[in-house]
């Protein structure tokens, strides 16, 4: 078994997942753990933040839910399965086969929403954009009453093609103009050996350009962040977003303003 953090930084910025990370953001935070099929793993309690467990590949076994997880790989175009856990609540896993999952956290004060199971068929599916902006979504926490902060979006990529396009920020408390979100990009990358792109940027002088590789990470906590698949990389990246409010207002880069379609 192996754990790997994910944490903080004021800036955005590559993470190599291979060994442990700990930097975390004020709202976001991630955990990607890998079980052998028999190992098991506890996902601990954690005062005032709820958690949610998502099953990129692999099944799990749970008590409250029997065997949870679809889909070997996140390529396959089923949705993930996630479970909710509210504030001070925890889980065993163990896994059914080799298993990835991505705990995600973030602030939560209240245990307003219960734990529950997310299966794939509950998930709303969407295929965005067209030409080589074209993309395939799964919502798998948006939709309103899903959680205190906690927003999770899957987007697998075509190759060669344009995702998070047009470019868009949402680092500003300012609704419904625009809301303060900070935001964490995982990404799998097919084959493995490839990679792709991110470029974190805004008009105030943050300008990066970042070369992501299989099981890497980049946090964004302000500006705009357009991801590109390189020809031959299709490319898949978890979304998870928390802010001061689960509000989902952006603003699009004005040099882009006349492009349709939005967001990732």
């Amino acid at each position: 078994m192996t754990l790997k953090r994910i944490a903080n930084t004021k800036g955005a910025v590559r993470l190599n997942l291979s060994g442990v990370d700990q930097t975390p953001l004020q709202y976001v935070g991630l955990m990607i753990v890998h079980l052998e099929a028999g190992n098991s793993f506890e996902v601990a309690p954690i005062v005032g933040r709820e958690q949610a467990i998502v099953v990129l590949s692999g099944q799990i076994r749970t008590r409250a839910y029997g065997v949870v997880g679809s889909r070997m790989s996140v390529f396959e175009g089923t949705p993930a399965a996630v479970i909710y856990l509210p504030p001070n609540a925890d889980m065993t896993v163990q896994a059914e086969s080799w298993v990835e999952l991505a705990i995600a956290t973030a602030p939560a004060a209240t245990s307003n929403y219960p734990q529950r199971l997310v299966r794939p068929g509950d998930v709303e599916q969407e295929t965005r954009g067209s030409g080589t902006t074209q993309r395939f979504v799964h919502h798998l926490f948006e939709a309103p009453d899903q959680a205190e902060r906690l927003l999770l979006v899957e987007v697998i990529t075509p190759a060669g093609h344009w995702s998070s396009f047009p470019p868009h920020k949402h680092d500003e408390e300012n609704p419904p103009t625009e809301a303060a979100l900070e935001e964490l990009y995982y990404y799998h990358i097919q084959p493995s050996d490839r990679w792709a792109l991110q470029r974190v940027y805004n008009h105030e002088g943050l300008d990066e350009t970042l070369t992501v590789s299989d099981g890497e990470a980049v946090l964004v906590p302000r500006g705009y962040h357009p991801v590109a698949a390189p020809p031959g990389s299709k490319v898949y990246y978890l979304n998870v977003m928390a802010g001061p409010h689960r509000d989902w207002y952006f603003t699009v880069d004005p040099d882009f303003s006349d492009l349709p379609g939005f967001r990732r």
